[in-house]
């Protein structure tokens, strides 16, 4: 009995160590531009990734050779370009980027040429200002929607029409879902029937049995104000029920909202915090950072998200990853610091394998450059 006692308490320790060893990072600078959004994709056809942020995109597997992609506007401190979801949008085989304009109110993509011209930029919608957008496959069909944030605008998505043979046409297709929505989206299956919801700042949107033709329920269960876009739907606790991810994008606050049912079956959402003494997290991601199989989550401080005019905007700079160890979620640093040493998130930013190691690496733009966090484990 005694051995056994033993046993169990060095495999304990063992653990423990193991839990809270941190991934180590090497740093990489790719740009000085200070455009916020970041896609990875193998644009040129060649084997390796490739990385495109703003009006260049950089030839993997060094990132040394950049080529033009194409003029945005700039707005006082802003580029007019708010996202990067990587598609082929018009079905010829090439990766086309995904974006939209705050100033122009414009929903967009960028037609990849397949040389070192210029890519012609096509407008999707006139869809109201874009804080930025996101790809959830919305009606289940194994293709992705372009679903855009637009805060005091109408909620809706844009399926990418496609041929009798599953090829993308180059023609999107509006679904409307709400009047109304604030700054926050998340999407992801809240009632556990199957079918993906909308989460917004003030409520979630059950799905209908059509997404393309029914009502959407809106259930104001909660109100997490200027909200981090994407809400993550996660199952968090592993107790079968999805869970939330909130960070507050232009505040202090980083929390996770337990979903229970009181004794009436009604549902309710438990607050539990995860970093409430930082701020601005505008994005993050739900990956798997140390290859043990389970996500961990990614995120930080949006450097100057409204130009220093946020609370804690002249704090230290953050980009960290989060692991759940069953209790809570435990901060492991990648960059921190001062300007030049932290680094902020950006709006929109990438978690890829660049280099096949198997290990996911961070390829993260922003007001403060563009850089590459190649993943070197523990």
């Amino acid at each position: 009995m005694k051995t056994i006692q033993l046993g169990i308490l060095i495999s304990l320790c063992i653990t423990a160590r193991v839990s809270s060893q941190t991934v180590q990072f090497e740093r990489q600078k790719i740009a000085s531009e200070s455009y916020e959004s970041v896609g990875v994709a193998d644009l040129n056809g060649n084997g390796h990734l490739d990385i495109i942020s703003g009006e260049y995109w950089y030839e993997g597997p060094d990132f040394l050779d950049r080529h033009f992609v194409g003029q945005i506007e700039r707005q006082s401190q802003y580029w007019d370009d708010f996202a990067a979801i990587i598609m082929d949008v018009n079905g010829n085989g090439r990766m086309d980027v995904i974006s939209g304009g705050w100033f122009s109110e414009a929903l967009f993509w960028r037609e990849n040429p397949g040389d070192n011209s210029g890519w012609e930029k096509h407008i999707i919608d006139q869809t109201g200002n874009v804080e930025t957008a996101r790809a959830w496959d919305v009606d289940g069909d194994g293709y992705p929607e372009i679903v855009p944030n637009n805060p005091n605008d109408p909620l809706k998505f844009y399926k990418l029409e496609r041929d009798g043979n599953g090829n993308a046409t180059g023609i999107f297709q509006k679904y409307p879902v709400a009047d109304a929505q604030g700054h926050g989206l998340g999407f992801g299956d809240i009632n556990g029937n199957g079918r993906g919801d909308f989460v917004v700042s003030n409520g979630w949107l059950e799905s209908p049995a059509d997404h393309n033709d029914g009502t959407w329920t809106l259930h104001e269960e909660f109100d997490f104000g200027s909200a981090s876009i994407p809400i993550l739907v996660v199952d968090v606790n592993g107790n079968g029920k999805n869970d939330l991810i909130v960070g507050q994008a232009h505040s202090y606050g980083l929390h996770w909202y337990e979903q229970t049912t009181d004794e009436s079956g009604n549902r309710e959402w438990n607050e539990h915090p995860i970093d409430p003494f930082s701020s601005q997290f505008h994005t993050m991601e739900w990956a798997d950072i140390d290859g043990d199989g389970n996500n961990e989550l990614v995120t930080g401080k949006r450097y100057r998200a409204h130009n220093g005019n946020d609370p804690g905007a002249n704090d230290p700079l953050g980009l960290y990853y989060y692991k759940w160890n069953g209790k809570s979620f435990v901060k492991h640093t990648i960059a921190s610091g001062p300007f030049g040493t932290g680094k902020g998130t950006g709006i929109y930013f990438s978690v890829k394998d660049l280099n096949e190691s198997g290990y996911k690496d961070i390829i993260v733009a922003g007001k403060d450059g563009l850089y590459v966090f190649i993943n070197k484990g523990f």
